[in-house]
């Protein structure tokens, strides 16, 4: 994350009252906008996550679950 809290916090303040200026329709369409950007950086962070190893730990123990016949199938 770049900036300071002070940098960030009148930004967010802003945000803030934009959002409960929208109108009801304004307000479920920036709703499904955000889902979806939150969604997409969920995702971006768990590919990240992986591909620098972070998730190899949680893998190899979900695996030896699996075959040693401590889980099941959804």
């Amino acid at each position: 994350m770049t900036g300071t809290v002070q940098n960030i916090m009148p930004t967010l303040e802003t945000a803030e009252k934009m959002v409960e200026q929208l109108t009801a329709e304004e307000l479920a369409q920036f709703r499904k906008w955000f889902a979806e950007y939150d969604s997409d950086q969920w995702d971006e962070q768990i590919e990240a996550d992986a591909a620098a190893g972070k998730l190899d730990a949680l893998e190899k123990e979900a695996l030896e679950d699996y075959y040693a016949g401590r889980s099941t199938e959804i």
